[in-house]
């Protein structure tokens, strides 16, 4: 349903989401050893996050990655939408570009009550709760 990078991302957020008070900032090879994710391919992600404004990134020794804002502002669909766009939200299950309630594909109907869950789902999800869950042993990023 995520593409690999989309997944990495989510991660990605969440690990930097539950640093502890006091340290704000980890580095690229840090999360990427979090997360499981090769480093360069992290690179590349977490730079999108950064140019969508859903972290900072500061350079030098005391420098990293951190939560731009209020993690109980940022949602699960601002991630996804950063990293695979909105389709998730708008598109055909079967990849049509033709797909609508007035011609839709064999399976809209079934698929657009999914699809409306799910991004309901995301959209009132937020950073903070899932890095909650995390630090309360609740959840987990690894196996």
């Amino acid at each position: 349903m995520f593409s690999k990078a989309c997944k990495y991302a989510i991660n990605a957020m969440i690990y930097v989401a539950t640093l502890p008070e006091g340290v704000q900032r980890a580095g690229l090879k840090e999360i990427a050893q979090a997360i499981n994710s090769p480093e360069a391919f992290t690179a590349k992600i977490l730079q999108q996050l950064v140019r969508d404004e859903l972290l900072n990134s500061a350079k030098g020794p005391h420098g990293g990655f951190e939560i731009q804002g209020d993690p109980n502002t940022i949602t699960i669909a601002q991630i996804v939408g950063s990293i695979d766009g909105n389709l998730i939200f708008t598109g055909c299950a079967l990849g049509l570009e033709k797909c609508s309630e007035d011609h839709p594909c064999p399976v809209h109907h079934k698929f657009k009550a999914v699809r409306d869950h799910l991004t309901g789902m995301m959209l009132t999800t937020n950073l903070k709760d899932i890095a909650t869950r995390v630090n309360d042993g609740i959840s987990f990023l690894k196996y």
